[in-house]
């Protein structure tokens, strides 16, 4: 199947040729706006466009970078019209581990992405760590910083996407840095083997002390500054004590057991909750890791996100 047959209206020949861009372009939409169901649609709108203009596309550029055009844009109208998504501390101050949780908000909260199939070197850019960050960005330096950093477009690439100038992408670049620095100083890819083995033992181990509701294993894998989030509850704690405290007084007052996965690139649990002698899937928890200890532990609790993982809804 040829670009000839898919510019002549041939479904089948549209579909060969986008198919290997699909995953990349659904999660590049995530990049984007930190939301599975949004990137969801911004990537059908983008095929929809993409059938619709490639009768237009006279190959000045690869098929790959003009979808990323159609795909980026697409993300930037649906930015300027929505909320950006939010984390637990974005909304309020932490909270201590005897106090009401709050009623469930609306957000916009800041959505998990389950896998993704990623390449090894890109698995930090789709951490949630960085994805939260990407959201204090505005979107057009947002684009740029994925565009340029993340999918390795050139300046001159990224201007004629944008239908701008390459100083304003080399401008736009250089502010995207400093604010993605400032909010996650310590992103690094985790190439080391030794802090790979490290952390996945931190997994295991944390796994098992969860299962066993073991609060004193829980504290010895959580670093001093450990987070826990769980949206929608707005509730959030702070530091390895007001963890560990709520996981001892409230989260193991029932039984559970766990199943690991992966989510957004990183180790992730889901959770299956004791609820009338049957183990319910009832939270998905995301691990962050930093030699060897946790430091976010990014609990989410609504339907639609552990409708994503595709699991069994009983253990």
């Amino acid at each position: 199947m040829t670009l000839a047959e898919a510019q002549a209206g041939d479904h089948d020949a549209f579909a060969g040729l986008v198919a290997p861009h699909r995953h990349e372009l659904k999660v590049h939409c995530y990049r984007m706006l930190g939301s599975a169901d949004d990137a969801d649609d911004a990537l059908q709108e983008t095929l929809l466009a993409a059938w619709k203009g490639l009768s237009g596309f006279e190959e000045r550029s690869s098929l790959r970078a003009w979808l990323y055009r159609i795909a980026t844009n697409c993300c930037l109208r649906m930015a300027e019209q929505r909320t950006r998504r939010m984390l637990s501390w974005d909304h309020g101050p932490p909270r201590s581990p005897d106090d009401d949780l709050g009623e469930p908000e609306p957000g916009p909260w800041l959505e998990p992405l389950p896998g993704p199939d990623t390449a090894y070197e890109r698995k930090e850019s789709v951490a949630l760590a960085y994805i939260a960050a990407l959201q204090h960005l505005p979107p057009n330096q947002r684009a740029v910083l994925i565009l340029r950093e993340v999918l390795d477009f050139s300046a001159a690439e990224v201007a004629d996407q944008l239908d701008t100038s390459v100083p304003s992408v080399n401008s736009a670049l250089q502010r995207a840095r400093a604010t993605v620095a400032d909010r996650v100083p310590a992103l690094q890819p985790a190439t080391a083997a030794a802090t790979l083995e490290e952390d996945q033992r931190a997994v295991e181990a944390f796994m098992e002390a969860f299962e066993r509701r073991d609060v004193d294993g829980l504290v010895r894998l959580l670093a001093e500054d450990v987070r826990f989030t769980m949206p929608p509850l707005p509730a959030w704690f702070d530091g390895r004590e007001d963890v560990a405290g709520f996981f001892a007084r409230r989260v193991f007052a029932t039984p559970w057991r766990a199943q690991q996965v992966e989510v957004n690139g990183q180790p992730a649990l889901a959770c299956y909750q004791q609820v009338e002698g049957v183990f319910r899937l009832s939270a998905l928890n995301v691990l962050t890791l930093s030699g060897g200890r946790v430091t976010w532990i990014a609990s989410f609790l609504d339907p639609a996100s552990l409708a994503r993982l595709d699991l069994p809804s009983t253990m």
